[in-house]
């Protein structure tokens, strides 16, 4: 039998979730409610009111974004919305918040220059130390892993462990992995974000994001800070993701399968001088990221002998989009130093999409041999 934190959700009755609640006549794909205002004689009661506060399209997301999860979840109009949330709602004046220092900068940004103005007292541990000096006195402690864009990973049960001994709690970003990839919740992590712009969507045409919790007073601060700031999805951005999440376990097994190809093939091509990918026996991530996650995942980093070599390859390649983000059915790939990732000027993070995987590898091997 699966531990519980190897146990997928089950993909099957999630596509079912609207159609088996369905009257006869009834629309079987989920309808967009493009609305501000509801028909609201008398008390409100509890219909819909107002578009800052509920969205039929909305509530339906969230009831398919929960049974991923298996928590509460709350839909975001980003992934920084939702991280944003996520801590808005959990700190307060004199907290003090513990963020990796290599992780997704953004995060980074928002707790220097808008949490520390705010008293709260920001530190930063990198991925691969995140544990030492343990976490007596952190009020948050944020989690990103694997980290974006290193690939190194956190320990997540035994984290959430010693953090909530401390009394605090933990909040983790699980963009990169997805909950087909990784049950953050079932480790015993406090509260999940991520990043529904990426693989959740998956088809490079949205800006969303979520947090789920099984913390029903969490919950319920999140969606006071989501209605009282006005951080909310508009509706067709969620029906554009309903749509994805429709098809994200084809996606994602697709793009995980090709990834772990690539990468052993690209650890044997001579222009690569280091490849980072949780999937590979060597990899530093590869003995916990064995023991936690469900898949390996569909990104990896290349490093290649210069900065004008990188740069090369990522435009000779016919199969790979040069755009930041990740996640898409496309592939897609950048170099992470010019946004100022400390990482090297030919260090490229590489999403592999849904392409079939010869002919993609055909295509990424004559870039590699012609640049």
């Amino acid at each position: 039998m699966s531990t519980p934190h190897k146990t997928p959700p089950r993909t099957g009755a999630m596509l079912h979730l609207r159609g088996n609640a369905l009257d006869k006549g009834d629309a079987v794909a989920l309808p967009l409610t493009q609305s501000s205002m509801f028909h609201l004689p008398g008390q409100p009661e509890d219909f819909a009111t107002y578009g800052r506060v509920d969205n039929p399209t909305w509530k339906h997301l969230e009831h398919v974004l929960s049974h991923l999860e298996d928590a509460p979840c709350l839909a975001f109009p980003s992934g920084m919305g939702a991280i944003s949330a996520a801590l808005f709602a959990t700190l307060k004046v004199g907290n003090r918040v513990l963020i990796p220092s290599d992780g997704y900068y953004v995060t980074r940004l928002l707790a220097e220059r808008f949490l520390s103005n705010l008293g709260v007292t920001v530190e930063k541990r990198p991925t691969t130390a995140f544990s030492e000096g343990g976490f007596d006195g952190f009020d948050v402690v944020f989690l990103e892993t694997p980290s974006n864009p290193g690939l190194d990973m956190i320990g997540l049960s035994a984290v959430a462990q010693a953090v909530r001994a401390a009394g605090g709690i933990t909040i983790a970003d699980n963009t990169t992995l997805t909950p087909l990839g990784q049950r953050p919740l079932d480790l015993g992590v406090d509260v999940v974000v991520a990043s529904d712009t990426k693989a959740m969507g998956g088809h490079s045409d949205l800006l969303m994001g979520h947090v789920a919790s099984r913390n029903a007073k969490t919950m319920q601060t999140v969606e006071d800070w989501r209605r009282i700031s006005g951080c909310i999805p508009g509706p067709h951005e969620a029906w554009l993701l309903h749509r994805g999440l429709e098809t994200l376990d084809v996606r994602f097994d697709r793009m995980c399968s090709s990834a772990h190809v690539l990468a052993k093939r690209l650890a044997a091509h001579p222009a690569v001088k280091q490849i980072r990918y949780p999937g590979l026996e060597t990899d530093p991530s590869h003995t916990l990221a064995k023991a936690q996650c469900l898949r390996f995942g569909f990104l990896l980093s290349i490093t290649l002998e210069s900065e004008d070599k990188a740069e090369a390859f990522i435009n000779a390649c016919p199969l790979i989009r040069p755009a930041t983000s990740f996640g898409g059915v496309h592939t897609s790939a950048e170099r992470r130093l010019r946004w100022g990732d400390a990482v090297d000027p030919a260090f490229i993070r590489l999403s592999v999409g849904c392409e079939p995987v010869e002919e993609l590898w055909q295509a990424i091997e004559n870039a590699l041999d012609t640049i």
